[in-house]
């Protein structure tokens, strides 16, 4: 049966919409239970982001390079929203210009629209240019599917170019009707991947032990790219994509980020020294309407989650006991 976004919506009696995390928010009263939320706070959300966004505009160049397939990436006449496409022959990538250490990471995306199965958009950030063998890198990945079934949204961490760190999680919208925002907050003291300023993940390196899996000793490229996954991606490969669809187009605008600049041989502001609102003790811990974000997240939305996969993992990995709350 057709799968319906608007049977997913918050069941809390409030909703905080903010531009970034940290920043004053605005709250929305709506009743328990009541059909609509997600639409009107995201509305919101939307004039904030446009807001903060209008200030630091900037062209493709500015920012990034073609990674590959330069005949398959495509800019409005803006120049402000970007477009990559995968057909049979290739897909296609890019990549930002600088390293970056901690920060904020931040893009707007919409999604291929209709039967998008096979295909992948992988939204992420890594420490080398190709997938090296010693590679830190943290991701997004947009797994397409059948027209009419929702998209599955998977985030991995990898350091030192192991990975096998998966979640999923389903999404509260129809990502490929508008654009939403995908971001990331990276200091020394956890990684949140955030969709529309919702934290759907929490990758702590806190408590008593530290987290030897937790990636914070190499600058990180940012990334993007589309291409074909169809041995894996929708139903364990079982789906395989459909080439009379393409191409298979995903949009990207907005993109932002504030965080450290990697220069050669250390820049002055890895080290923590609190100046920067990323690396505060705010950004070190979810706030409380973060965490109730989170918790709803936690309750309807995810797919799976490696921390509970036993049978992958008969030991669990160390920093599943690291508890995001704190």
């Amino acid at each position: 049966s057709k799968f319906e976004y608007s049977d997913i919506y918050l069941s809390r009696s409030s909703r905080e919409v903010r531009s970034h995390p940290l920043l004053p928010k605005t709250t929305l009263w709506v009743n328990k239970m009541e059909k609509g939320v997600l639409f009107i706070a995201l509305l919101i959300s939307a004039f904030y982001s446009s807001s903060e966004a209008a200030d630091s505009q900037t062209s493709f160049e500015d920012n990034f390079s073609i990674m590959w397939s330069e005949d398959h990436f495509k800019t409005s006449e803006d120049g402000q929203t970007w477009y990559l496409s995968l057909d049979k022959e290739t897909g296609c990538g890019f990549q930002t210009k600088q390293r970056y250490r901690f920060g904020w990471f931040s893009m707007k995306l919409k999604l291929v629209g209709g039967d998008s199965a096979g295909v992948v958009t992988a939204y992420y950030m890594c420490s080398e240019n190709g997938a090296g063998p010693e590679r830190d890198e943290l991701d997004f990945e947009f797994l397409g599917n059948r027209t009419g079934q929702p998209y599955l949204i998977q985030t991995n961490v990898y350091k030192n170019g192991v990975g096998g760190r998966e979640m999923r999680h389903m999404l509260w919208f129809d990502p490929t009707e508008e654009f939403h925002s995908y971001s990331i907050l990276w200091n020394n003291h956890q990684i949140v991947f955030f969709v529309d300023e919702v934290p759907i993940r929490v990758f702590k390196n806190n408590g008593d032990e530290k987290n030897d899996f937790f990636p914070n000793e190499k600058p990180m490229y940012l990334f993007s790219s589309i291409w074909n996954a169809d041995e894996w991606a929708t139903r364990g490969g079982l789906e395989k994509t459909d080439w009379k669809r393409a191409p298979f187009v995903s949009s990207y605008k907005d993109f932002s980020v504030e965080g450290c600049q990697w220069e050669d041989p250390y820049p002055a502001c890895v080290s923590t020294t609190t100046k920067n609102w990323w690396d505060q003790y705010k950004a070190w811990h979810l706030s409380d309407s973060q965490k109730m974000d989170y918790a709803w997240v936690q309750r309807n939305l995810v797919i799976y989650d490696y921390c509970k996969d036993n049978e992958r993992y008969p030991k669990l990995p160390g920093e599943c006991s690291l508890s995001p709350w704190e």
